[in-house]
């Protein structure tokens, strides 16, 4: 079997009724011709079933979907508009892409744009939180997950590729009392940042018995930078290789960035992930991140 002859239609459940693609690609072309004969004929459908068809939607949406023009043809209402929209949306969808479409956490999504033109690869990235970009993955509207944290990929028993090693170092902006010993950070007051890999901070600390504050979470660590960078009573713990730092916790906050794969249907996807891990090892490298196999490195 020939899979480019093989070519996904859509249907649409509305409040429990099925609406095939048949009823949207008439109304696209209706919008277009403003004719029922027209549109009828180009469907190699007759005046009458095209019409039926059409009234047998509106009588289950509850709403016209077409209004007549009397004398100057017919043309989609509102709604008939909006839905032809929603349709559309889904479209764009089922197309397959050229481009490799990625979403990941902001320092892996950050890596992958900053060596994006030196790859033998077009890629899309769309840059969030783990959580955010697990959901993206999970509703299959990308080709691969980057996670900046490996608990999502453990936690849901995910096949992930491991592309290089991070750490965490202490960023604040207190002068007055540097911090030379984790038993300083007692007391102090934190900001954290959603789905990043500081869990391995407070269970540093709570396994040290060393109290601290969690005052407020954003969900990026660029966030979290500016708000410490703006009050000396704040400290925050982020990813060494965009940010500079005490690495007090250098050891205990060593994690990987990985990769997984969404999309099993695009050979480029693996090839990407493949090509991270080997000949890619030099530009993650480059970029401040430890690689996977260092004897790669030139």
């Amino acid at each position: 079997m020939n899979e480019n002859n093989i070519k996904p239609k859509i249907e649409l459940d509305i409040n429990g009724y099925i609406y095939n693609y048949k009823l949207f690609e008439s109304l696209k072309s209706l919008q277009k011709t403003q004719s029922i004969r027209k549109t009828s004929e180009k469907l190699n459908l007759s005046h009458s079933a095209l019409d039926r068809k059409i009234k047998n939607a509106e009588n289950k949406l509850g709403f016209k979907l077409v209004k007549n023009n009397y004398g100057s043809g017919s043309t989609l209402t509102k709604e008939g508009l909006n839905l032809i929209k929603i349709y559309n949306q889904y479209q764009i969808r089922l197309k397959e892409s050229n481009k490799i479409n990625i979403a990941g956490g902001h320092i892996v999504s950050g890596l992958l744009e900053s060596i994006s033109n030196d790859i033998p690869f077009d890629i899309s990235v769309f840059s969030s939180d783990d959580e955010s970009a697990f959901e993206l993955g999970k509703r299959n509207l990308i080709d691969i997950l980057a996670l900046d944290d490996p608990l999502i990929g453990f936690q849901n028993n995910l096949d992930f590729t491991a592309i290089g090693y991070d750490y965490l170092t202490l960023v604040s902006n207190n002068k007055s009392s540097p911090i030379k010993t984790i038993e300083d950070l007692n007391g102090k007051n934190f900001v954290s940042v959603k789905g990043s890999a500081q869990r391995l901070v407070w269970d540093t600390l709570k396994q040290k018995n060393v109290e601290f504050n969690i005052k407020k979470e954003v969900k990026s660590q660029f966030d979290a930078f500016k708000i410490v960078k703006n009050n000396s009573d704040l400290y925050t713990f982020l990813n060494a290789s965009y940010f500079h730092g005490n690495d007090i916790l250098k050891v205990e906050t060593n994690h990987i960035i990985s990769l997984i794969q969404v999309n099993d249907n695009k050979k480029e996807n693996k090839e990407f992930i493949d090509y991270m891990l080997n000949k890619g090892q030099n530009k993650i490298f480059e970029q401040g991140f430890k690689p996977i196999k260092p004897w790669k490195i030139n």
